[in-house]
């Protein structure tokens, strides 16, 4: 497995070795010791499954102390831009959000770290992803930031029309609004 360190400071992009031939392919989805050899050392204690169609926005979302949660993100059918935003005070790349396209064609992975809020768009109709977590999900330390913050501008891979967005995320504060202790 390739382990790319990205722009943002603790997230990383996973790139398996897929072993194909006619019969299919086959590949190692999540190797601990691979993952430790390039600077993952959390424990994943929850793994989470998430089916949207076409245009859906989840996020962005985090946990507070002390219950923040790294993750390993990943596709298991269709394909989505994943987004990232930092909101650890003292990381250089504070504020900062890069994004990633996952699909089940590319197998990329993505890596979390704690203090980072996380979001994706679906860009397939029956976009399935699947996320271990570092700890388990706490409603009282969930955090939030709105998708469309002017001051994130991010690009989600759809025109902002067609983004489907729940009601309790466009709930969610500006990021300089939001409560963060990271």
């Amino acid at each position: 497995m390739k382990i790319e360190e990205t722009k943002l400071a603790g997230v990383f992009l996973l790139e398996p070795r897929k072993f194909e031939d006619d019969r299919g392919y086959f590949f190692e989805s999540f190797k601990k010791n691979i993952l430790a050899e390039g600077g993952i050392t959390c424990e994943f204690v929850q793994e989470n499954q998430s089916v949207s169609k076409f245009g859906v926005i989840r996020g962005l979302h985090y946990q507070r102390k002390p219950h923040a949660q790294a993750k390993l993100v990943r596709m298991l059918k269709g394909k989505a831009r994943d987004v990232i935003v930092d909101l650890r005070h003292d990381s250089p790349t504070y504020k900062q959000w890069i994004s990633f396209d996952i699909s089940d064609e590319n197998l990329l992975q993505v890596f979390i770290p704690h203090g980072c809020a996380h979001g994706f768009c679906a860009l397939s109709d029956d976009a399935v992803l699947m996320y271990k977590c570092d700890d388990y999900y706490a409603p009282e330390t969930e955090g939030g930031i709105r998708y469309d913050d002017p001051g994130l501008n991010i690009d989600w891979g759809i025109a902002k029309d067609k983004a489907i967005v729940s009601p309790k995320d466009l709930e969610l504060p500006l990021l300089k609004d939001a409560p963060q202790d990271f």
